[in-house]
């Protein structure tokens, strides 16, 4: 799965998919509707792919978190609306995951976001994984 053209952009629902650049921004799709729409530089654009996860000893890469979610859930959407889920049951469902979250730095908030993503990139098969990427990573723990 590669996560770095999955944009989140401030102020807009949803996520979105990078299709161009252009001079003054870039064309992005949103993953739920498939509306396209322009983006600018002085928008605030964060990519998924540069999002971590706070645990009690480092940071996790959006894209193992939801790996782990993915296989945790065998492929399935959550059975719970990440809206308006009561957060407890967000967070065990985080802590069946990752159970070494930082429990101090990883809000609500953060929780409700992430599993309404992970909901949305399912939905839009973007959480497949990428088997020449999942292949150099397991060369790369072999060779350490």
């Amino acid at each position: 799965m590669e996560l770095s053209n999955i944009l989140v952009v401030a102020g807009k629902p949803d996520l979105s998919e990078l299709v161009s650049q252009t001079k003054g921004g870039a064309i992005v799709k949103n993953l739920v509707t498939g509306q396209k729409y322009p983006v600018f530089k002085n928008d605030r654009i964060s990519s998924l792919g540069e999002i971590r996860l706070f645990t009690e000893s480092d940071e996790k890469p959006l894209e193992e978190v939801f790996g782990a979610i993915r296989d945790h859930l065998k492929h399935e959407a959550t059975a719970f609306d990440p809206k308006k889920a009561e957060s407890k049951e967000m967070f065990d469902l985080l802590a069946a995951v990752l159970p070494d979250y930082d429990r101090e730095r990883v809000h609500a908030s953060d929780v409700k976001k992430l599993f309404a993503w992970y909901n949305i990139l399912l939905a839009a098969g973007k959480l497949e994984p990428d088997p020449e990427g999942d292949a150099e990573k397991q060369e790369e723990n072999t060779n350490q």
